[in-house]
């Protein structure tokens, strides 16, 4: 077993937090904007695309940088809710947010394709016999789409284990608050025999990713069977 440091396993618990934070604070979001995108055409479509998907092609603390600006103490939106005691920068909150924004656009993809792959006939046979339109989501469209969702919310939380330049640029590198997992193995590689620890986390994050992919499989799987035999 890897003898991690109290620092270490602290980075690890952080991380683990962080992930899942983001991604249970992104899941209904993208859920939505998912479905949109998968079924609806409404003027600015295309701009709503090109923004979910922005995160892809900026560099992360390009990234990390713009969510400084609109949410850091003196940002745009920032200072307003450091006001009424809701602050993002510096704290690990922000390292969750900076993450959520960061998997955003994976999560959407799998989603979106997932809802896509299910039969519109099947919405319009459901809505024929009066069903409500969320009614006809919640009963028909969401079940057959569960692996894809689930695929996005393991890869949005996969993205946030390893989510590095947005989340150092917008909320630093602080032990214990916002060092997670790649932070810390970045600050190991800089300090004289740190790089035993660096490798320690490592195995972690991979273990970790790996788990989290695999587990995603063996659902996803176990819920194809299901709605197959339904």
């Amino acid at each position: 077993m890897l003898d991690l440091t109290p620092d270490e396993w602290t980075a690890v618990a952080l991380s683990l937090k962080v992930a899942a934070v983001a991604t249970l604070a992104s899941l209904l979001p993208g859920i939505a904007v998912a479905w949109l995108l998968a079924r609806r055409r409404f003027p600015g479509r295309a701009l709503l695309d090109g923004l979910v998907h922005l995160p892809l092609i900026l560099p992360p603390v390009v990234t990390g940088y713009l969510l400084l600006l609109a949410l850091g103490r003196r940002g745009l939106v920032g200072g307003w809710l450091a006001e009424v005691g809701i602050v993002f920068a510096f704290r690990w909150t922000g390292a969750a947010l900076a993450c959520a924004v960061m998997g955003f656009p994976l999560m959407v993809r799998a989603m979106r394709l997932s809802i896509e792959a299910v039969d519109a006939r099947l919405e319009q046979a459901a809505a024929t016999l009066g069903a409500r339109p969320l009614a006809v989501f919640l009963t028909v469209t969401l079940p057959l789409s569960l692996p894809g969702i689930l695929a996005g919310a393991v890869l949005a939380f996969a993205k946030a284990m390893g989510e590095f330049g947005a989340t150092i640029t917008f909320v630093s590198n602080i032990p214990g608050e916002t060092q997670t997992l790649p932070a810390a193995i970045y600050t190991l590689t800089q300090v004289p025999g740190g790089e035993a620890g660096a490798l320690r986390l490592t195995l972690i994050s991979v273990a970790l990713s790996m788990a989290a992919l695999l587990l995603s499989e063996l659902l996803a799987r176990r819920i194809g069977r299901q709605l197959g035999a339904g």
